[in-house]
């Protein structure tokens, strides 16, 4: 096979299956693992995938997952990286502590992983997570209102009006993409003014953002990278991605895979 049909098939691969590891690679056409490292590189290079640190995405997946009903299983199976990098978010939060949640599938597996016996206060705009968290019996919650959109969430001037007179210990945010330039991006504008009054009303803003969304910028920027104290990502992001926001004084936590 001429090396331009492969990286034809390479790119036909992401469109049907959302992303291709350097072992796939090698294996689907029998090259070497330096010879896939190539492939990737080059077709980065013409603006056609983004690199990761073990394979690679479409240059264009940057949309955020809506959050579901589904279990912790589900998700254990279908995204690893998520679940492990909910995990580690549980570890950094103290008995106590009054936390934010943002309507994401990730925080949605925060959620569902928090300990029964983990004393806590939960704010969040996700119906669906206070739900989640409504029969766990040292966890308080407080449902921010106003008017809800679809996906059941809240981030008009009620919900706003509310978490400006709250004072939080940590936020732990995602949104559809996060870049060094670019900042936290999401793909409509309506949630921009939300996350800035939940940032400026907590001590520690920590980002939980997946392999799957470093690197990328979508639409509208929310704030600029640096507004995170923390960001915790996979293994399988580029370091080259990471020490940029490293130069911000952002701590970048990368959780190993198990």
């Amino acid at each position: 096979m001429y090396i331009e049909e492969r990286h034809k098939a390479i790119l036909d691969w992401l469109t049907e299956y959302g992303s291709i590891s350097n072992v796939d690679i090698q294996e689907k056409f029998g090259v070497s693992y330096e010879s896939a490292k190539r492939d990737l590189r080059i077709l980065e290079e013409k603006g056609m995938l983004k690199r990761t640190h073990g394979g690679a995405l479409p240059i264009r997946q940057v949309a955020m997952t809506r959050p579901s009903n589904q279990t912790i299983k589900d998700y254990g199976e279908i995204k690893k990286n998520y679940l492990l990098i909910a995990r580690k978010a549980i570890e950094m939060i103290g008995d106590n502590d009054v936390i934010f949640l943002s309507s994401t599938t990730i925080c949605l597996l925060v959620a569902q992983s928090l300990p029964e016996n983990k004393r806590v206060r939960v704010v969040t705009n996700s119906i669906i997570i206070a739900e989640e968290l409504r029969n766990k019996e040292h966890i308080s919650v407080i449902l921010l209102g106003g008017e809800m959109d679809n996906k059941g969430n809240c981030y008009d001037s009620f919900a706003i009006s509310i978490v400006s007179k709250l004072r939080i210990d940590k936020s732990f945010v995602c949104a559809a993409a996060i870049s060094a330039d670019f900042g936290l991006s999401i793909q409509r504008s309506s949630a921009i003014s939300f996350f800035n009054a939940v940032m400026d009303s907590s001590k520690k803003n920590i980002g939980l953002f997946p392999k799957e969304k470093i690197g990328f910028d979508s639409i509208v920027s929310i704030c600029p990278a640096e507004r995170l104290d923390v960001l915790i990502t996979d293994w399988d992001a580029m370091e080259e991605d990471l020490n940029l926001f490293r130069e911000k004084e952002i701590e970048v936590i990368v959780v190993e895979e198990e």
